[in-house]
Formats: C-alpha cells, sequence, structure tokens
C-alpha cells in the first residue's frame, strides 16, 4: 500500500493525540484549583460542610444536566463543543480570580459561599467536555487501537489525581491562589489552541440516531432507552456501577484507616503511593491494550480488583494499606478502558453522547451514594462490631484485630469480597459474558472517513 492512501488514516489518529494533550493541561490546571481552592475555603471558615459543599456544587450540576449534555452533543459539532466547554469553565476561573483580586485590595470581604456561583457554572460547561471527547474517540481512533487510547484516556485521570494534590500544596506556598488560577486560565488556554488545531470526522447517521430526531427532549430520552433495551449493556453499567460505589467507598475510608495507627505525615506518603497504582495500571494499558476480549478485562480486573482489598484485614502498617491501595486502583484503568472500548464499539457514534451521558449520571451520582454509605456502615456497624468489647471481637478481632480503624479494615475485606461476587455475578448472565457477540458493532466512520485531522 502506498504512503499516500496510508496519510489520511493515521491523521485523525494524530488529532486523538493532540487532542489529549490538551485535555491532560486542562485536567491538571482545574484538579489543582480545585484542590487549592477547598483549601481556601477550608482555612477562612474551619468548616467541614463548607468545604464539601465545594464538590457538593460541583458534581450535583454536572450530574443534572448530563443528559441535556448528552442530546447537545450529538447535535452538534463536538469539537466546538469542547472549544465552548473551555471557554465557559475559563471564564469561571476568571470570575474567581476577580473575586480573589478584589478581596486583597480590600475592595470587599470575601466569603467562601462567593466561590460557589463559579464553581456551578464551571460545573455545567465541563458536563459537556467528557461526553463530547469519549464520543469524539471512537471518531478518531481505528477500531483495533480504542483500548490503548482509552488507556491513555485512563491515564490522563490518573495524573490527575496524582499530580493535582501535589502541585496544589507547592504552588499555593510559591504564587499563591491567584497564581494558580491564572496557570489554570493557560491551561484552558492550550486546550483550545490544541483544539482549534484538529477537526473531528462527522459520525455516519445510524438508524437509532435517525429514529430519536425530533424534539430535544426525545433526543434526551434516547440514552436511557438505548441501554434499557439492550441487556448486556444494561448489565454492564449495573457492574461498573457498583465498581465506582466500592471505589469511592475507599476513597473517603482509607483516610481515617491510615490515620487510625500513624500521622498526617505518612498518611501523605501512602496517598502518593497508592496514586501511582492508577498512573502505571494507565500506562500498562496503553501499551498493552487489554486482552481481545474486552469482557474479560472487565469482569477479570473487577475481580482482581476486590483482592488487594481483603489484604486489609491483616495487621495494619503503612506499606500495607499503601501496596494495597496502590494495587486496588492499578487493576480500575484497565477495566475502565476495556469496558469504554466495548461501549464505543457497541454505540453508534451519533448517539454516543447521549447514552454515555447517561453513564455520566450513573457515576456521579456514585460518589455521594459512596460517601453516605461508608460513613454509616463504618460508625454504625462495623467500627462497634471490631471495638475491644464489640459484637466480633471475640471471632473475628483475633484476625483482624480490634480497636479504633479495625472496623473500616473488615469493612475493606467485605468490599473486596463484593467486587468478586459482582464479577462472578455479571459472568453468570449470559448476556453480559457474550455481550461482544450478542450485539454487532457499531459502524465507527473513522476507516472510510476523508476528513483531515489538521486544520488546513
Amino acid at each position: 500500500m502506498t504512503s499516500s492512501t496510508q496519510t489520511p488514516a493515521l491523521r485523525p489518529t494524530r488529532a486523538f493525540g493532540l487532542t489529549w494533550l490538551g485535555q491532560v493541561a486542562s485536567l491538571i490546571g482545574s484538579g489543582v484549583t480545585h484542590f487549592a481552592l477547598g483549601i481556601e475555603i477550608y482555612k477562612r471558615s474551619g468548616s467541614v460542610t463548607q468545604f464539601s459543599l465545594l464538590t457538593f456544587f460541583y458534581l450535583l450540576p454536572m450530574a443534572l444536566v448530563s443528559p441535556l449534555a448528552g442530546a447537545l452533543v450529538d447535535r452538534w459539532d463536538r469539537r466546538k463543543v469542547m472549544l465552548l466547554s473551555d471557554l465557559g469553565s475559563g471564564l469561571a476561573s476568571l470570575c474567581i480570580f476577580g473575586l480573589l483580586h478584589a478581596n486583597a485590595a480590600g475592595l470587599w470581604e470575601m466569603k467562601p459561599w462567593h466561590f460557589y456561583g463559579p464553581i456551578v457554572v464551571s460545573a455545567l460547561f465541563n458536563a459537556f467536555r467528557w461526553p463530547a471527547f469519549q464520543a469524539s474517540t471512537t471518531l478518531m481512533v481505528s477500531k483495533e487501537h480504542l483500548a490503548r487510547a482509552n488507556g491513555f484516556v485512563e491515564l490522563a485521570s490518573g495524573v490527575g489525581q496524582l499530580v493535582s494534590p501535589v502541585l496544589a500544596g507547592v504552588l499555593l506556598l510559591k504564587i499563591g491562589l491567584q497564581g494558580i488560577v491564572l496557570m489554570d486560565l493557560a491551561t484552558f488556554a492550550f486546550s483550545m489552541v490544541t483544539l482549534l488545531m484538529v477537526r473531528f470526522p462527522k459520525p455516519p447517521v445510524s438508524d437509532e440516531g435517525a429514529a430519536a430526531r425530533g424534539s430535544l427532549w426525545k433526543e434526551m430520552g434516547l440514552g436511557w432507552r438505548f441501554i434499557a433495551s439492550r441487556p448486556g449493556l444494561r448489565g454492564l453499567l449495573v457492574t461498573l456501577a457498583v465498581v465506582n460505589v466500592v471505589m469511592g467507598m475507599v476513597m473517603v475510608l482509607i483516610t481515617p484507616l491510615i490515620l487510625s495507627f500513624t500521622d498526617a505525615a505518612t498518611l501523605g506518603r501512602v496517598m502518593s503511593a497508592s496514586g501511582s497504582g492508577m498512573l502505571v495500571g494507565g500506562i500498562a494499558m496503553g501499551v498493552w491494550g487489554g486482552p481481545k476480549r474486552r469482557i474479560h478485562g472487565v469482569l477479570g480486573f473487577v475481580a482482581l480488583a476486590g483482592l488487594p482489598l481483603m489484604l486489609a484485614v491483616l495487621p495494619p502498617s503503612p506499606w500495607l494499606v499503601g501496596l494495597c491501595a496502590a494495587l486496588f486502583l492499578f487493576n480500575i484503568p484497565i477495566l475502565s478502558s476495556c469496558a469504554q472500548t466495548l461501549w464505543q464499539q457497541k454505540v453508534p457514534p451519533d448517539v454516543q453522547g447521549r447514552v454515555f451521558s447517561v453513564r455520566r449520571v450513573v457515576n456521579l451520582l456514585g460518589a455521594p451514594v459512596a460517601s453516605v454509605l461508608a460513613g454509616l456502615l463504618s460508625d454504625a456497624f462495623f467500627e462497634p462490631w471490631m471495638a475491644p468489647d464489640g459484637a466480633l471481637a471475640g471471632t473475628l478481632g483475633s484476625i483482624v484485630g480490634t480497636g479504633t480503624g479495625r472496623g473500616i479494615a473488615l469493612l475493606f475485606g467485605v468490599l473486596g469480597l463484593v467486587l468478586v461476587a459482582q464479577a462472578i455475578a455479571a459472568w453468570q448472565n449470559p448476556h453480559i459474558r457474550n455481550l461482544e457477540d450478542e450485539l454487532p458493532d457499531a459502524e465507527s466512520g473513522t476507516d472510510d472517513s476523508p476528513v483531515p485531522s489538521l486544520a488546513s
């Protein structure tokens, strides 16, 4: 085959690389700002409630607007949607900078709740970003390389989670919160420049997309109907929701678990070490590409993710908890990438915005559910059970130990069993197990698309 015929096929992959690079920069910048802003709010108010409201006002609007965002993503040019998202988020950061500058100049006394408005605006615009990016990945990357591309998308998330807290702590001392917000604005500008350099192919029109055309309300409902009418995808969504809730509970409970037997400085080192697990998992998936049977990758790594959680019942030590957390998080990018590849292969590109927004709503709602369950189960049941005179002290206490934190350790073990049981239950469902054979692949539009990736 001549080079002239190869070049057009390579261009969309190049577009994906540029787009991915811009999203990594934007993700890190937003993560640093969000983390530093939380520190500032807590310093000003001393209130855990006001601190937690920052996350609440970010996640709830994003969840509520996601169905609308998905419908509009499928209607509009997805590159322009991402540009709009960057522009709106940048304006929200500019408002935060204005608030900080006015306060520093003594023009008014700033209160923590003043930040909530810009955070809501940022959340509303960010609700459009990931459905547009994920739906466009299918158009820019060929089917055989989708899993690797999704591995790099998960890597971006891992880098954001690992790097953002560290950078926020350092930059707060070096350049202050105003400097961090300016840096965030620069990352938005960089992301927009990368988007201006590329073009996304148009998705082919599918039967499902054509049938759903009409009112915006009708198009918003397509995502729910599409998943509900396909038992394999519905079961996959439930499996990933369980994983999401378990992961949320682990993230909430790991801090009190570690602080039950060591100090805050050690906590920071353990959290950094555990975050590296997600980073390595994303790199591994990007290089390896995952198993050919994607459902094996999903269910296999769900089960593997449960095994290190069970080790938390062993006698407490910082290195053991850090190792268990790193091994747990290592599996998340791999199973997520395999699952994302399945969704991209089975959902027609012209309706992916709506379908992926449904998944995003489920994921976003998993965070508050996980927080409530984590507090309720640990404080009302597991910690009292594993107290020195608790109900399980005389039985499981000989293995897990008794006292503060050992109830959380036992809960970690139970969560590990939940993941293994969920993987087995999903495998027993023939619609999930045979998902790749039961549902035909959707037309991606990448192989024959002549649309150039770089703007001329």
